[in-house]
């Protein structure tokens, strides 16, 4: 609600505005703001096609199940209840991959997959600490090959899209960290 506040008093003042500085030019800048959206929208997509098609290629040649053995024995350490269940594990794998690839879009149906599952072996209503690191994980982004802002970078003309490696890679790691830190500390604290 207060958001849906925020947002209208945004709008009312950006309107006010624009109508200050000469409706010509507000509405000049809205059809060039909507022409713009829509080219930045077609280009996202198409890197995200690009990159989910290539997660169902994973999935489809058995390569999500290597990448599941080869990220298990420190996702089992994090997910231990997950490690049991190798769909579940293949769900949880594909989510960070897709995280590490900057993904978000196409991790998400990955990260909802592994928490219904990890919902179904807990037995219970309630969000468990596993649940609980993956939303974490999911949200501090920690990400290798940030393709979707390197997608972004290209499409308004960065000459070099992926010279913030490693910037995105420190500040993935500290969030991550951090973020992992405060889940276990925090229950610990309401264990």
């Amino acid at each position: 609600m207060v958001m849906s506040c925020v947002w209208v008093i945004l709008l009312a003042l950006s309107l006010f505005c624009g109508l200050l500085y000469g409706a010509g030019n507000l509405e000049q800048a809205a059809i060039h703001g909507a022409a713009r959206a829509v080219e930045l929208s077609i280009g996202l997509a198409g890197s995200l096609v690009l990159w989910s098609g290539f997660g169902t290629l994973l999935e489809r040649s058995g390569l999500q199940r290597g990448l599941a053995r080869l990220l298990s024995p420190l996702l089992g350490r994090l997910f231990p209840t997950a490690r049991q269940d190798p769909k579940t594990m293949g769900a949880l794998c594909g989510n960070v991959t897709a995280n590490l690839l900057g993904l978000g879009s196409a991790a998400t149906p990955l990260g909802i997959a592994a928490v219904k599952r990890m919902q179904r072996l807990s037995g219970s209503d309630g969000a468990t600490d596993e649940m609980c690191r993956l939303i974490v994980m999911n949200t501090a982004s920690i990400q290798l090959l940030p393709t979707t802002v390197a997608a972004l970078r290209g499409q308004l003309g960065s000459a070099a899209p992926f010279d913030i490696l490693p910037a995105v890679w420190l500040s993935s790691l500290l969030s991550v960290g951090a973020g992992l830190c405060a889940a276990a500390l925090l229950r610990r604290r309401w264990a």
